[in-house]
């Protein structure tokens, strides 16, 4: 059961070290760590330094980053320190965001779905985000693992071609959609938790702003317009109440409205929508919140 792993860092000194008490404590160690360090100004090369001579799995690559805010520029880290890989045995591959701490057993858990279901393409934890000084569950759904802890089997990986490049984030989702596509299971392993202590897409946004770019974040995966409202409907008491779901809808239209290219291959976004047509078909065929909470909760659009 050898894996590897891939962490993209930029200015993470605030909780990094977590990540990094986390993965030297596993009790399956991996075969190789590949820290990115994406052109941090704060103390995150510091952290990882500190660590590399007593742990040889952990490799350390240093790049630079543009100016600004830039989605794409996790791909660009991810896929350098993928790079770093050739050569490398093993069978699964994954990220793990460095703001992200997992009990002692994560990676021996998650290898044995691996092991125990041989069609399994992506699995990962139920994340818990910090919010307010409460660990809140994401309840990201049975067929949906979030982009802070997805790990691949390598088979799965190189399959639907890696991590694509998305200009609104959602590299997390795109890759799920792929992997069903070409008939892997996806699945969040909702008993193993993990501990995210900055909620994804809070670092450089505010609430309102990260919605709006939530919206055009779906519009550029190919949501279809009913399951997109019909998801902000289930959202409208998240915080920001109301005007959060406002916001995402805003997005979404703004991108219509612009006429925005869907960034995902045509025939990719046919089996999308037809997922989402399923769903709707379920959540009608069930009570009207309990259909809608098993059909459309969780992180259906990604935020990596």
């Amino acid at each position: 059961m050898n894996y590897a792993i891939i962490t993209p860092a930029h200015n993470e000194e605030a909780y990094f070290e977590k990540t990094v008490l986390s993965m030297i404590s596993q009790t399956v160690l991996p075969r190789k760590w590949v820290v990115v360090n994406d052109g941090s100004t704060d103390r995150t090369l510091e952290i990882i330094r500190q660590y590399l001579p007593r742990y040889s799995f952990i490799e350390l690559l240093n790049i630079e980053r543009a100016a600004g805010r830039d989605f794409q520029n996790k791909v660009r880290a991810f896929n350098k320190g993928l790079a770093q890989l050739r050569g490398v045995e093993c069978e699964y591959i994954g990220n793990l965001d460095a703001d992200i701490s997992v009990g002692p057993d994560y990676f021996q858990c998650i290898l044995w779905e691996f092991e125990r279901d041989p069609k399994l393409g992506i699995a990962g934890g139920m994340v818990h985000s910090l919010i307010e000084g409460e660990f809140v569950s994401q309840e990201v759904s049975s067929d949906s693992v979030a982009g802070a802890v997805q790990l691949f089997r390598r088979e799965c990986f190189e399959q639907i071609g890696g991590y694509p490049l998305m200009p609104y984030g959602g590299i997390d989702a795109a890759a799920e959609i792929k992997a069903r596509m070409k008939g892997w299971n996806v699945r969040t392993i909702a008993n193993n938790h993990v501990k995210e202590y900055r909620r994804t897409g809070s670092a450089t946004a505010r609430p309102l702003a990260s919605r709006v770019i939530e919206g055009r974040r779906s519009h550029s995966l190919g949501y279809g317009f009913v399951f997109f409202m019909i998801r902000c409907l289930y959202r409208i008491l998240e915080k920001p109440k109301l005007i959060g779901s406002a916001a995402a809808l805003m997005g979404y239209l703004g991108s219509v409205i612009e006429r925005e290219p869907v960034a995902l291959p045509v025939d990719v976004v046919r089996f999308l929508r037809i997922e989402q047509r399923e769903k709707i078909k379920r959540a009608l065929g069930l009570s009207f919140w309990s259909g809608l909470k098993k059909a459309f909760i969780g992180r259906h659009c990604g935020t990596s």
